[in-house]
């Protein structure tokens, strides 16, 4: 039997360390040996059973219940941003040359890119968004547009029209459940005393361009401008603009004449313009000409040598092609790729009002109209726009405060608001109506 040989072996074992004639003491009788040898075999069969026994205390433990599923995370249904778009074709002046034409896209293509941009957060959220675009030709009627638009579901309409156009959609959508993104129109106006609630403006009023134009020159101590204002309803606007920006930091306006050249003095602007700038000293000469009809030709044809800003010359913009700080270059990247162009300040303003509703729909997670309004006016909310610091809207007048690059035609000069220029709140606050300045009355 097994447990016998076990008991041999271990006899062998003992005698072996035992033995008697090597270290002088009486060798172990064979029985004591065996006896030995048979009692060490019972303990290592004992031994090897207790490890493989289970612990009594163990074996009596009833088995633990399966533990309770926990419940699966609700999962948010999928919101669908339906994002209208209504551009309205501005009649072209007779001077521009072919090579000049705007693009068929413009603007467009800057929705577009919104959309994408859009898409890449909100996928991962289940967040859908759709643009639709409407093109109205010069002599067309925008409101029908918004309205088919506003009917086949979308409920964020950006809006390139004229004000008084624009403010045909408002009143005409007031009781809809709609929010407009004026992206085209810089009256001042629009943000005053004809301001509506249910319209938030993207595109810089032409306050807070001739604001940030103002604070550059002021910081350059240019304080003394010749202002010449064009002859168009556009350009008498942007001339209040600069009056009401010289007031406000301090610049003078020390001289001031209509362009009644007409556009033929383009092919005359070296014996034209001298004539019509003599006008005394002056720091820098603003020209207000938003048609451009004969601002270009001012640079270098004056009659004393002083800088021209305004429309033309040191322009205060949204954006500029040439933008590459904040990150800029990856947005300008992103649009050249899709377009093969440069990004413009229309392009931008498209752009920031689709991702101005985008930005509300990731925080938000929910395309309902009132839950995006309050957002959007609420201190959560805030805008990467690739300028330096986070744009937010205002309360009083839904003008989005953002800064305003200073440009020349092939470079960024500068951004405004300018360093010094202080604000209790915030410095962007500074360019544009201030709370205390709104005429602004939401109904």
């Amino acid at each position: 039997m097994n447990w016998m040989a076990g008991a041999a072996t271990a006899a062998r074992l003992l005698s072996s360390r035992f033995p008697g004639s090597r270290h002088g003491t009486p060798a172990l009788p064979p029985s004591r040996l065996l006896a030995s040898g048979m009692l060490a075999a019972g303990l290592s069969v004992s031994c090897l059973l207790g490890l493989f026994a289970a612990p009594p205390a163990l074996a009596q433990q009833p088995a633990s219940p399966p533990l309770a599923a926990k419940p699966a995370a609700t999962i948010p249904p999928e919101q669908t941003f339906n994002i209208g778009v209504v551009r309205q074709i501005p009649e072209l002046p007779p001077w521009v040359a072919p090579l000049q034409m705007p693009p068929d896209d413009l603007g467009i293509a800057g929705a577009e890119l919104g959309i994408r941009d859009n898409l890449t957060s909100g996928r991962f959220l289940k967040l859908d968004y759709k643009l639709t675009t409407e093109t109205v030709p010069t002599d067309g009627d925008p409101l029908p547009v918004a309205q088919k638009l506003y009917d086949a579901g979308n409920r964020f309409i950006l809006l390139d029209v004229p004000a008084d156009q624009l403010l045909r959609i408002s009143d005409a959508m007031k009781d809809s459940d709609v929010i407009l993104l004026n992206v085209g129109a810089p009256d001042d106006r629009l943000r005053q005393e004809d301001c509506r609630a249910n319209v938030f403006h993207i595109v810089p009023s032409r306050s807070m361009l001739t604001d940030a134009l103002a604070q550059f020159l002021i910081t350059k101590r240019w304080n003394n401008w010749f202002l010449m204002v064009g002859r168009t309803d556009a350009d008498k606007l942007y001339a209040d603009a600069v009056r009401h920006s010289a007031k406000k930091f301090g610049g003078k306006i020390v001289a001031e004449k209509v362009w009644d050249y007409g556009p033929d003095a383009r092919a005359t602007a070296q014996s034209e313009v001298p004539r019509g700038t003599q006008v005394g000293e002056y720091d820098m000469l603003i020209v207000a000409d938003e048609l451009g009809e004969f601002g270009d030709i001012l640079p270098y044809n004056t009659w004393l040598s002083r800088p021209v800003a305004g429309t033309q010359g040191l322009m205060p913009l949204s954006w500029h092609e040439t933008m590459e700080n904040w990150a800029a270059s990856q947005l300008q990247s992103r649009f050249f790729k899709t377009t093969k162009r440069l990004m413009r300040p229309l392009d931008y303003q498209f752009w920031e009002g689709v991702v101005a509703i985008g930005s509300a729909g990731i925080k938000t997670r929910n395309s309902d109209v009132k839950t995006v309004r309050d957002f959007m006016l609420g201190p959560g909310y805030d805008l990467p726009v690739f300028k330096g610091v986070a744009a937010t809207f205002r309360g009083w007048d839904h003008q989005l405060r953002q800064p305003i690059v200073l440009a020349q035609p092939t470079n960024m000069v500068s951004l405004s608001p300018q360093e010094g220029f202080l604000h209790q709140v915030t410095p962007l606050d500074t360019l544009g109506f201030d709370k205390p300045e709104t005429k602004c009355k939401f109904n």
